[in-house]
């Protein structure tokens, strides 16, 4: 059994031997597979994708929803009530300034204008007898002032006829008082019998609107102020649409916005902004924008939905890099510079400015050549990279078409 120690000794020393070698062995495969050393530098260079940095314009753009509405609205309503006769336009349709657009039935308006005019003929009649009267009185008076001073009449009969001629004078004044009221009754009348026919008389704006709405048929009895008709102005139109705060600080009057719409998804329009509410809504904690739309065909009606696109923000010459460059390290945002060997990279930190699509502008110093775009993840600054040729050729070819 002495003799056999030693036999069994040495093969276990060889197999730990062997298990710590091949645990070396594994460890040293699985640190250069990871490509770190100690410090966590990548020692293997990292495939990565990388994209040309472009010096070109760029623009901040808002795209908005909002709803086209009407210049301008005016309700056609009579202004006296009775039954409907006729109603000349209808939707769709063109109105001059002025034109008469319904009639009502007048037969009871023609009897007032009648029984006005009689009663003008009455108190004109009154007014002559009273003019009369007066001559007479007048006379009387100077026939008894001048027998007075004769000592022929008393003065209670001089004073009768005074007080018969300031009476005659008070007569005159109410018939001519009644003259200027039946005149005034007959005009009134006249008014009113014009008021059948109703007129589109709206103030300000353009000669020709176009019918919105048609409220009432013929034959409707309808009230005085009881609303027939709504005509609308078409050119130009209001476009309206609402920002948040975000956005409002950008917007100012006479900015330019391009519009399209469902309607006519291939046409765009332009409008300008000409009102900015002061104030924002409290429930939606947004402002009103309005802007006007040249619409001369009458092709964008109220009430169409609209996609309003803004400019809000651009820069003419700006620092383009691929939004999916930006890379975040110890909270501040950067990209990875592709040196001029393509062997490595640098840590750029910028300063993000205006988004534009996929592209986003950036600030910075030492911004030029290539951006890591893929692969930024497991590098660092002055790590070792390496680009496929492929992506080598394609972007080669892309700097041949749109050279910087």
């Amino acid at each position: 059994m002495k003799s056999g120690g030693p036999k069994v000794f040495i093969p276990a020393v060889l197999l730990i031997g062997a298990a710590v070698g091949s645990v070396w062995v594994i460890f040293g495969q699985f640190q250069s597979r990871d490509g770190s050393n100690k410090n966590g530098k990548t020692s293997r260079p990292v495939p990565v994708e990388v994209a040309q940095i472009q010096r070109r314009p760029i623009a901040l753009q808002r795209t908005f929803s909002g709803e086209l509405e009407a210049l301008a609205e005016f309700v056609v309503a009579p202004k006296v009530s009775g039954r409907v006769e006729r109603v000349i336009v209808n939707i769709g349709d063109t109105v001059k300034r002025g034109r008469v657009v319904a009639e009502l039935d007048n037969d009871e308006y023609v009897q007032a204008v009648a029984q006005a005019q009689a009663d003008l003929l009455v108190a004109r009649a009154k007014l002559s007898e009273a003019k009369s009267a007066l001559e007479i009185a007048n006379r009387e008076f100077k026939r008894t002032e001048s027998l007075l001073k004769r000592g022929i009449a008393s003065d209670s009969e001089f004073d009768a006829a005074r007080q018969d001629q300031l009476a005659k004078q008070a007569q005159l004044k109410v018939a001519a008082a009644q003259v200027t009221k039946a005149e005034s009754s007959l005009e009134t009348a006249n008014i009113r019998l014009g008021y059948t026919k109703v007129t589109a008389g709206w103030t300000g704006g353009g000669e020709h609107r176009v019918v919105a709405e048609r409220y009432v048929d013929e034959g409707q009895t309808v009230a005085a102020n009881a609303p027939l008709l709504l005509i609308v102005e078409l050119h130009p139109i209001v476009g309206v649409f609402f920002v948040t705060e975000r956005d409002y600080a950008y917007l100012k009057p006479g900015q330019l916005v391009s519009l399209t719409t469902d309607a006519y998804p291939g046409d765009q329009y332009t409008g300008r902004i000409d009102r900015i509410a002061p104030v924002f809504r409290k429930s939606t904690r947004q402002a009103r924008i309005e802007m006007t739309i040249d619409n001369p065909q009458h092709r964008l009606k109220p009430g169409m939905f609209i996609r309003a696109t803004v400019v809000l923000a651009q820069v003419p010459e700006a620092t383009i890099v691929p939004e999916q460059a930006l890379t975040i390290r110890d909270d501040k945002s950067g990209v990875f510079i592709v040196s001029e060997d393509e062997r490595s990279v640098a840590w750029r930190e910028v300063k993000v400015g205006i988004r534009e699509g996929d592209r986003v502008q950036v600030e910075g110093e030492g911004l030029s050549g290539r951006v890591v775009t893929l692969g930024q993840q497991l590098v660092d600054d002055g790590s070792p990279i390496t680009i496929p040729a492929e992506q080598n050729k394609t972007a080669a070819g892309r700097e041949k078409v749109n050279p910087q």
